[in-house]
């Protein structure tokens, strides 16, 4: 009897436990769930964000050389308003007075509604770019959502210096290794020329998009293979979604670096006389 009580006791306690560490598993999943979703959002969005401010600073520039160029415009009317103005005055005449001022205030005026428009078709495309951001469906989208968890708590499995110190072997996919080759070959990088450093730039996506291929498969990995939470498996997928990030970054340095040289490109690629004749403008 005793022991059938101390049995239903511990039975009822185990229950109690489990229902503790599921529910503190849900909260942390629903945690970490709206991390990961706003911070998906965000890298969705950067790209279309970066352009509009790059629009908007386009956009006030362009104000600001016409606001200049109303002022060049209105100095030579406003000398003339010098004499214009007490003419105007005496025999109370309006548009004699102050023609400089009065047309700096036309052409500013102008200005600043053609800004406000391009400012607000800025700004209207950005918001429907993000969102078809947010209608954009991820590859990895829902990764950890099939991790199978057991029926009851399981106590915690042994850490890899136990073992290690017990004799078992550890293995592991050494990133950080590749990774530190990659450093000291670029700390150690001597190019032969411009020309082999822009082919360096325009392999970058490719050689980026390997490394998001890497945290894809990896979080597909945990998701399927390894026994780790939800957590961990989306934080893969926020690496993937980081490095293609990065990817759409390093798409522009090839343009920019062509734009930026092009008349050194030119000279390249079609020297005048040949390279040795060429080589005469070298510094």
């Amino acid at each position: 009897m005793t022991r059938r009580l101390l049995g239903a006791v511990a039975a009822r306690g185990r229950g109690l436990r489990d229902a503790a560490i599921t529910k503190g598993r849900a909260a942390r999943d629903r945690k970490a769930a709206s991390a990961v979703a706003a911070q998906r959002g965000t890298l969705r969005k950067a790209a279309a964000r970066r352009a509009a401010r790059q629009a908007l600073r386009r956009s006030a520039a362009r104000f600001h050389g016409r606001r200049l160029l109303a002022a060049l415009l209105s100095l030579p009317v406003g000398l003339l308003g010098c004499l214009t103005t007490p003419l105007g005055r005496k025999f109370g005449i309006g548009w004699l007075m102050h023609p400089g001022r009065r047309l700096y205030r036309r052409l500013a005026g102008i200005a600043a509604a053609q800004r406000a428009g391009r400012d607000t078709q800025i700004r209207e495309e950005l918001a429907e770019q993000e969102a078809a951001a947010d209608q954009v469906q991820d590859p990895t989208d829902g990764i950890g959502d099939r991790v199978q968890r057991p029926a009851a708590h399981v106590p915690t499995t042994p850490s890899i210096a136990s073992l290690a110190s017990e004799g078992v072997h550890v293995s592991g996919f050494r990133f950080e290794e590749a990774a530190a080759e990659m450093e000291q070959a670029a700390q150690s990088y001597e190019p032969d020329n411009a020309m082999e450093i822009l082919a360096m730039i325009e392999g970058l996506p490719i050689a980026l998009t390997s490394v998001a291929n890497v945290m894809k498969i990896l979080a597909e990995r945990s998701d399927n293979e390894f026994p780790l939470e939800k957590a961990v498996a989306e934080t893969f997928r926020d690496c993937f979604g980081a490095v293609m990030a990065a990817v759409a970054v390093a798409e522009e340095m090839g343009p920019i670096f062509r734009k930026e040289h092009e008349q050194d490109i030119a000279r390249h690629e079609d020297p005048r006389n040949g390279h040795e004749a060429e080589k005469g403008w070298n510094v």
